[in-house]
């Protein structure tokens, strides 16, 4: 099967054997065409270790992205978190796709708590408000997909101490 994409005027396409076009809105059409070509097909033979904004620390290690390969348009991450680790709350200027493979990611938004769990995945737009901790004692392993990519500048993390979403709404009432 041959996969490419197709830049239109102002859309990116992606087609399998010239049938079908899928429109990528989720991405920014030039940016992800400048970053294709600048990659070529090849074994990613082993990740760059970032060093995590949170407490107790977790391992990050990017595949593909900024700090890897330059990538600007997408970023591919496996975290490794313990129990008990927690980050501040972000809005960040990007797309982030969370799979969990082992573990439980509790993720909070400004419309509520939830457990992702192994096997589950969890959407966060690009300008929402989250915060991502894994409280269970295991801690979680799971991969993060940032479209754009992910970079320091577009997290916009809450400044420190971390808020705590459940007190604040138990004072709101």
């Amino acid at each position: 099967m041959t996969a490419r994409y197709v830049l239109t005027e102002d859309l990116l396409l992606f087609t399998a054997n010239g049938r079908g076009r899928i429109p990528c809105s989720v991405c920014d059409s030039r940016l992800m065409m400048e970053a294709t070509r600048k990659m070529t097909m090849g074994l990613i033979e082993a990740p760059a270790t970032i060093a995590a904004a949170a407490n107790p620390p977790k391992q990050i290690e990017e595949y593909i992205g900024r700090l890897k390969n330059g990538n600007e348009a997408i970023s591919i991450a496996r975290m490794v978190s313990p129990g008990g680790w927690q980050e501040p709350g972000q809005t960040p200027e990007f797309d982030e796709y969370t799979l969990v493979l082992k573990g439980a990611v509790r993720i909070e938004t400004c419309a509520g708590v939830v457990n992702v769990t192994a096997g589950q995945a969890f959407f966060a737009s690009n300008g929402e408000w989250v915060r991502y901790t894994t409280p269970a004692e295991g801690g979680a392993e799971y991969v993060a997909v940032c479209l754009p990519a992910f970079s320091p500048e577009a997290v916009n993390r809450d400044p420190l101490p971390f808020p705590n979403l459940e007190e604040e709404r138990a004072h709101a009432t």
